[in-house]
């Protein structure tokens, strides 16, 4: 390499826009594929903040890469600019609950997004503040500067108590609000979220639900036909994006996966130095999705939740048949060894069986409902998705 030459000089011959294949991108509307209907549910629910009044609180539920933060962020976003042209002052407020999953954490982000410290006179120091003092400087800035405030609580079910949706969600109500008014977005994986709340919180938080299916083989296709001039004109080979799309229509249903894939597989023709992104570059492109999915999964998963997946992979290893299905109850006891290892008391058998449906859910496990002989009842079986080794160690580093 020559003193005048570069690592970063030369032009990248396979993107054209790489950002198009990025999880923080925010595409167009007509680049929203196969939401329609649930944009439409969403702004309904949303629309009287349009006006100055109070818009309905609105849970939304359905698995990872559905669209459910992608549609919320759009509508959002959209709402403020309508609200603009009825002079309505709409303030929103964006947390990653995963990220800030105490009560002051979450309060003093939505404080910090929604402030603008030159309009309102007010400061909200990352720490040094009681909780209730954060409360306090967030009522100041919703009635100093806004007519509506929107806070959007995404995987609202990190939260580590529900207090901060009893303060929220009541805020006009009480007179803590008095200039202005205030709504909640909850977005969560668990389709039983709702049911862990106490039920003051559930009767005042849920006025709308809204459920986000898992995307079709079709409408995968289209969403990444939609991105695909993040390549080069020419570099996508025909059958990529269809394989990519019928891969993730079998394994989950995730278009946030699928363009994960589409990227990585144009990462892969330009490591291999090809100028054409191919079925192979794709083979190997799912592969690492597959890796990082899991392994991202399973870090979000409470502790239980990664003792039970792995008592289900260590059980599936120790059998020689492919995809065995192995009963709950054999789950359990490997559970019940582990939790002693680890000096921690297991779960109740009802509890497991809710966690277990809940990784069914989340599409890590397969269930079904087997009889054991006449006259023998019936029990639940479980099946790995993954590969049993993949899990183990995923659940190791987690």
């Amino acid at each position: 390499m020559s003193e005048s030459s570069s690592f970063f000089g030369s032009p990248d011959p396979i993107f054209a826009n790489k950002d198009l294949l990025r999880v923080q991108h925010l595409p167009k509307k007509d680049r929203i594929i196969g939401r329609t209907d649930e944009l439409t549910k969403l702004a309904n629910a949303i629309k009287d903040a349009t006006y100055g009044q109070t818009p309905n609180n609105v849970l939304i539920y359905g698995k990872t890469g559905t669209g459910k933060s992608l549609c919320t962020k759009f509508i959002t976003n959209d709402l403020m600019e309508s609200a603009k042209e009825n002079d309505v002052s709409v303030g929103v407020a964006y947390v990653d609950c995963f990220q800030d999953s105490t009560e002051t954490q979450a309060v003093r982000s939505v404080a910090d997004s929604l402030n603008v410290p030159a309009e309102t006179d007010v400061s909200v120091p990352m720490s040094g503040l009681s909780t209730s003092n954060y409360y306090r400087r967030l009522w100041d800035i919703l009635d100093a500067q806004y007519d509506v405030g929107l806070v959007i609580l995404d995987e609202i079910d990190k939260l580590d108590n529900d207090n901060i949706l009893m303060q929220l969600s009541r805020a006009t109500e009480s007179g803590k609000l008095t200039d202005s008014t205030l709504g909640i977005i909850g977005i969560s994986n668990k389709i039983r979220y709702k049911d862990s709340l106490n039920e003051r919180v559930r009767s005042s938080l849920s006025e709308r639900d809204l459920v986000f299916a898992p995307y079709d083989a079709n409408q995968l296709r289209e969403i990444l036909r939609s991105r695909s001039d993040a390549f080069h004109e020419g570099v996508l080979d025909d059958e990529v994006i269809p394989k990519i799309a019928a891969l993730a229509a079998r394994e989950h249903g995730d278009a946030r996966k699928a363009i994960d894939i589409l990227r990585y597989a144009g990462e892969a023709a330009y490591e291999r130095d090809s100028e054409v992104v191919s079925e192979v570059h794709v083979d190997e492109a799912h592969e690492r999705e597959e890796r990082n999915r899991l392994s991202e999964l399973i870090s979000k998963l409470p502790t239980h939740s990664k003792h039970l997946l792995k008592a289900l992979a260590l059980q599936v290893q120790q059998h020689d048949e492919d995809d065995p299905e192995i009963p709950t109850e054999d789950i359990y006891s490997l559970y019940e060894i582990m939790c002693d290892q680890e000096n921690t008391s297991p779960l109740k058998n009802r509890r497991v069986r809710d966690l277990l449906s809940e990784l069914e859910f989340l599409s890590v496990i397969n269930q079904q409902h087997k009889g054991r002989g006449r006259g023998r009842g019936a029990h639940t079986v479980n099946q790995l998705v993954d590969d049993a080794e993949l899990v183990i160690k995923a659940c190791n580093s987690a």
